[in-house]
């Protein structure tokens, strides 16, 4: 785990600890119907198969104490639109060592947000202009945009991360034909964490039933709801903090 040593009034600046609330929602992801998407919502990469993302080339790169991620936004969104989405990206500034700033021509690399098909991403850091899909009817919600970032970041679902098996069950018999895909077990880094029915990574309970039935249910209590975080949880943030050696 990365120590903070030096700069301790950084550290403590960036190292927030937040709140987590949750809500009932219908439907948090609306996918895309023209781009071919592996696990719901991520865009896949010939050149990186389904690996933890630990690689140097699949980090965005630290720069000192920050990772700065240059980033547009497409100019379909209105002014309000762009207002949320950028205060959205702000709220890793306030529990993170991840700062996004705006893209200039120097930039090569850098996040292009647009309002594509559905809500989908990339996993990790691709190189070029690296796309995110948020529709603007549907995707511009607080736990989308971030489920979309971290995505970006280089985080999967948690739902298919490699220890899944002990703390869920997929039912696959109650599973949407053609996307039994979305609940392959991935070998994650879970980076010392516990599996998080909090995360706002993680899919509802109901996620692509084709029956009403549920498709993942917990083992320590079949009735717990979850896929419902309307913000990052703590264990999202640790995530984030300790993959790019963030002070925490």
């Amino acid at each position: 785990m990365h120590m903070c040593i030096k700069k301790q009034s950084i550290c403590k600046r960036i190292c927030i600890k937040q709140s987590v609330t949750f809500h009932l929602s219908a439907c948090l992801f609306v996918y895309s119907t023209e781009t071919p998407l592996i696990h719901g919502d991520i865009v896949p990469n010939s050149k990186r198969n389904a690996v933890p993302c630990t690689a140097r080339g699949c980090k965005w790169p630290k720069d000192g104490d920050f990772v700065r991620i240059p980033v547009s936004i497409s100019s379909m969104y209105s002014k309000q639109e762009r207002r949320f989405i950028i205060q959205v990206l702000l709220t890793f500034h306030k529990s993170t060592c991840i700062r996004f700033v705006r893209r200039k021509w120097r930039h090569q690399n850098y996040l292009h947000f647009f309002s594509g098909s559905g809500c989908w991403s990339y996993l990790g850091r691709v190189g070029g202009e690296q796309r995110i899909s948020l529709r603007r009817n549907g995707c511009l919600h607080t736990d989308t945009v971030q489920h979309e970032v971290l995505h970006a970041l280089g985080f999967h679902h948690e739902h298919v991360r490699s220890d899944r098996d002990q703390h869920v069950t997929i039912h696959f018999e109650n599973i949407q034909e053609g996307v039994e895909s979305n609940f392959q077990k991935v070998q994650t880094n879970n980076l010392n964490t516990p599996y998080d029915f909090e995360s706002v990574m993680h899919y509802s309970k109901f996620a692509f039933s084709k029956n009403g039935q549920p498709t993942i249910v917990a083992k320590s209590n079949p009735n717990l709801s979850f896929g419902q975080a309307t913000t990052m949880s703590a264990n999202d943030i640790a995530r984030v903090n300790r993959l790019y050696q963030c002070c925490e």
